[in-house]
């Protein structure tokens, strides 16, 4: 499901691309309150989203030749995004982003048993501490609205990570880098900007620790973290 999401926002990219250099080239009138926010360097807010989160999975020689799992896969839940906002104008038409809060997951890896085909749910909850810098580029306003594109890079570290309990057959590390890309579109308001955002984000290296005690964390080689995020902005 997360790689069709990222699927949809990259063609959503393409698209918003194509209708940022058409208002760009269209211009527009009646940006009362436009003008009034670009008069501003920088500016504050908040972001609070819902945040879908789960793994993208690469099993191991193990997971062929083993008979006793034949079925891993990855689960998701909803989760909840808040966040600060930090904005930074380069130029008229790019921001500078840094988005530092918490984020709070539940992720879980699915087993099926050979002898029974009896499904195990492993669930992993998190508590996320983040550090996403972005760049943003923004069209030309049109009546009080104006879209944009964003991509960046996110850190973040699960405050409630399971990498030294003893008890847990699946460990994952607390440590995680991602890219991120989005679109969205700000709308001004008299005090404030208000800006619904989508967004997808990949981890960008392996975050599975790997036990070769425990059969579940044999079959899989490789753990990708993956988010696809709806958020929205108030700043002013």
């Amino acid at each position: 499901m997360l790689h069709l999401f990222g699927k949809k926002i990259t063609i959503a990219m393409v698209l918003i691309m194509g209708s940022v250099a058409a208002f760009c080239q269209i211009g527009g009138r009646d940006n009362y309150n436009f003008r009034d926010f670009n008069k501003k360097s920088y500016y504050f807010g908040i972001n609070i989203g819902f945040n879908k989160s789960g793994y993208k999975l690469h099993q191991s020689s193990f997971f062929i030749n083993n008979d006793s799992i034949k079925v891993t896969e990855g689960g998701s839940e909803i989760g909840v995004n808040m966040h600060m906002i930090t904005n930074l104008k380069l130029g008229e038409y790019f921001d500078f982003r840094f988005l530092p809060g918490f984020s709070f997951a539940q992720r879980g890896l699915l087993f099926s048993n050979v002898s029974d085909n009896r499904v195990l749910e492993r669930k992993i909850e998190s508590v996320f501490f983040e550090l996403p810098f972005h760049l943003r580029f923004k069209s030309e306003p049109y009546k009080d609205k104006r879209m944009f594109v964003v991509a960046g890079l996110k850190y973040s570290y699960d405050v409630q990570t399971n990498s030294k309990s003893r008890k847990s057959l699946i460990k994952i590390a607390p440590h995680d880098f991602q890219y991120e890309v989005g679109v969205g579109m700000q709308m001004f308001y008299p005090y404030f900007i208000f800006s619904p955002e989508i967004k997808f984000s990949r981890g960008l290296g392996n975050i599975l620790i790997y036990d070769k005690t425990q059969n579940e964390a044999r079959v899989l080689e490789n753990v990708v973290s993956q988010i696809f995020t709806i958020s929205f902005n108030f700043e002013g």
